[in-house]
């Protein structure tokens, strides 16, 4: 037409330049530096530990070096595999990690479900904060702590029971091998749980909220909402989480072990690292404590590895 303006092209526009590494860093190099320390540290302590794994061929003595020392083969490794110890302090581990996961996995989630709920936002940041502190206590103060409530004659819990008449003596809490077992998965389950609730509080608030007024007007109420539209929301970080437990099977928390153990429940007690500490470290042992080590993290990547496939079979994003 004539008589209006016809807009003239835009020359040499690049809407969606790619940027390069050397703008990037330009652009952004005060981000690079502050991230070159936490990468260095990754790197000396999780990768350039891997050549001190040969430890496990050689009868290895720090003062003598790997030259000095005596090279023994799979030596190493068949004495652990022969060792009663060994399978002992496996089979606890195990079923102590079992039973943890079953008890501990569900109850962040439980727990991040009843925090969502609640109304009072005051007395919501007040309850966060108390759930949340016994993760920053370490197990030394727990520990003098839950002696100090379980003890059979004068801890606290007793105390109180035996006043209410619901037992005539004191429950050995610590003291004997099965109390001790349900005591010390429960302190566990006490202590992290908190800590967990808040990676599932932050998915939970990834949500939409329009899928809550689209509920709510279709009279869904407070449980049918939770049911179908908050555990669906937070699967894929509950599988995640899942994934990652399921490769600390086979760890042991040393720290946690001496705090609770004495000599009547040594049965329970011994896991991998206290064998770790007593027959290899405490021992001179180190091959013997390095292949222990090892072996631990070579099961735990397999059960990530295995889960995660099993998690994308079921149609699940997985870990990976």
């Amino acid at each position: 037409m004539r008589g209006v303006a016809r807009p003239k092209k835009a020359k040499n526009i690049e809407l969606y330049a790619p940027t390069t590494w050397k703008k990037a860093f330009k652009r952004d190099w005060q981000l690079y530096v502050l991230i070159v320390i936490p990468l260095l540290l990754v790197v000396v302590f999780n990768y350039a530990a891997y050549p001190g794994m040969r430890m496990i061929f050689y009868n290895y003595k720090p003062a003598l070096g790997y030259e000095g020392s005596k090279f023994v083969g799979l030596e190493t490794i068949q004495k652990v595999f022969q060792d009663k110890d060994f399978f002992l302090a496996l089979r606890n581990s195990l079923v102590f990690n079992l039973l943890n996961l079953l008890v501990s996995f569900p109850m962040p989630i439980i727990l991040a479900l009843m925090l969502n709920e609640l109304r009072f936002p005051k007395f919501k940041k007040v309850t966060q904060t108390i759930l949340y502190l016994p993760h920053f206590l370490s197990w030394v103060i727990i520990g003098a702590l839950g002696y100090q409530l379980f003890k059979p004659s004068t801890g606290i819990v007793n105390i109180i029971m035996m006043n209410l008449g619901l037992i005539e003596e004191g429950i050995p809490f610590l003291t004997e091998p099965v109390h001790w077992a349900v005591t010390y998965l429960l302190i566990g389950v006490w202590q992290g749980m908190g800590w967990g609730t808040i990676i599932y509080l932050a998915a939970i608030s990834s949500i939409s909220g329009e899928l809550y007024e689209a509920a709510m007007i279709d009279g869904a109420n407070r449980w049918q909402r939770m049911w179908n539209i908050t555990l669906p929301g937070i699967k894929s970080t509950a599988v995640t989480l899942l994934i990652m437990n399921l490769g600390r099977i086979m760890g042991s928390d040393f720290e946690r072990l001496t705090a609770f153990g004495n000599s009547s429940v040594k049965e329970y007690q011994y896991q991998l690292a206290i064998y770790i500490y007593e027959k290899g470290l405490a021992g001179n042992n180190f091959s013997r404590a390095t292949m222990v080590g090892v072996f631990q993290s070579l099961v735990g990547l397999a059960l990530v590895l295995i889960a995660d496939k099993v998690a994308k079979k079921l149609g699940e994003d997985g870990l990976l």
